[in-house]
């Protein structure tokens, strides 16, 4: 499977998006390494200003929408009349043609599991138990090793600073947007804000992340309608059982030849032999290879 099949990918080589610093390594050598850049990027929905994200600064259009979808504050039938993103003072503002006023919603607050401190406002869950995720989906386990290996060895920016979660839009066996950010959250909310803007379809995709698989990852991938949702890190007990109340298929641990699902076991299709996949090298090892990360 080529990596050509991405549509974006990690641009590891992107000046703004790391640095180098100097220091002293475990046996006081000097060294000098690549760090990753994070940036304050403040939202405002027309008039009103929303949050200040920290994030590393790429794609500000797809977070700044996929995060207003998301928190339910942007419908799925709102026209979109601008994104206006000004670089010098770090900011973005999207405006609508539907007047929007959010101040009572932005005094309620719910601090979420995920890095970086993200928040989801007390009624993130709103349509949360009418949401149908599509029955007709499937999830071949000759994809979760296809996947995992083809991601794996795709360059990013964990591979050349660390500190940073990545999240990936499939299709069957195929990568397709591949989002990075410093919080797990941020580079959901951008794949979420991508399909939006380009009109991607949900029913029959599957969204991987190197993250936990926390409520807030499960909220967030069945509000974009995602039936699938794999990780190659651990759960937690109420990412399961939202999960399950929900019917998405929910896959974890999922690194070199094993993985476990606890949610939505209809949809798996055992196609591959475990004893034929290859173990993960650990030289490629990514942020959440523990599973308590």
């Amino acid at each position: 499977m080529s990596l050509r099949t991405l549509t974006i990918q990690p641009d590891p080589a992107n000046p703004k998006l790391t640095e180098r610093v100097s220091g002293l390594d475990q046996d006081g050598h000097a060294v000098e390494t690549s760090v990753t850049v994070e940036r304050p990027l403040t939202l405002y929905l027309n008039g009103q200003e929303i949050v200040t994200m920290m994030t590393i600064g790429d794609y500000p259009d797809c977070l700044a929408v996929g995060y207003l979808l998301n928190q339910n504050m942007l419908r799925r039938d709102d026209r979109i009349t601008g994104i206006d993103v000004d670089e010098e003072t770090d900011t973005v503002v999207v405006r609508t043609g539907r007047a929007t006023d959010y101040e009572a919603k932005l005094r309620k607050k719910t601090l979420t599991s995920g890095c970086a401190q993200g928040t989801a406002f007390g009624d993130v869950m709103e349509g949360f138990g009418t949401i149908r995720l599509s029955d007709t989906a499937r999830l071949r386990t000759s994809w979760i090793y296809a996947l995992s290996k083809a991601i794996n060895l795709t360059p990013s920016l964990y591979l050349e600073a660390g500190a940073i979660h990545g999240c990936v839009l499939c299709q069957e066996d195929r990568p397709l947007v591949y989002m990075e950010d410093v919080g797990r959250h941020n580079a959901v909310d951008k794949i979420a804000g991508y399909m939006h803007l380009n009109g991607v379809p949900a029913d029959d995709k599957i969204f991987y992340t190197t993250g936990r698989l926390t409520s807030e990852m499960v909220i967030k991938t069945v509000q974009m309608g995602i039936p699938i949702l794999v990780s190659r890190s651990g759960f937690t007990a109420w990412g399961v059982q939202l999960a399950r109340q929900a019917d998405l298929t929910l896959v974890g641990r999922a690194k070199g030849k094993r993985f476990l699902a606890l949610a939505g076991t209809g949809r798996l299709v055992f196609d591959a032999d475990p004893a034929g996949a290859a173990d993960e090298d650990r030289r490629h090892a990514r942020k959440g290879s523990g599973d308590d990360e």
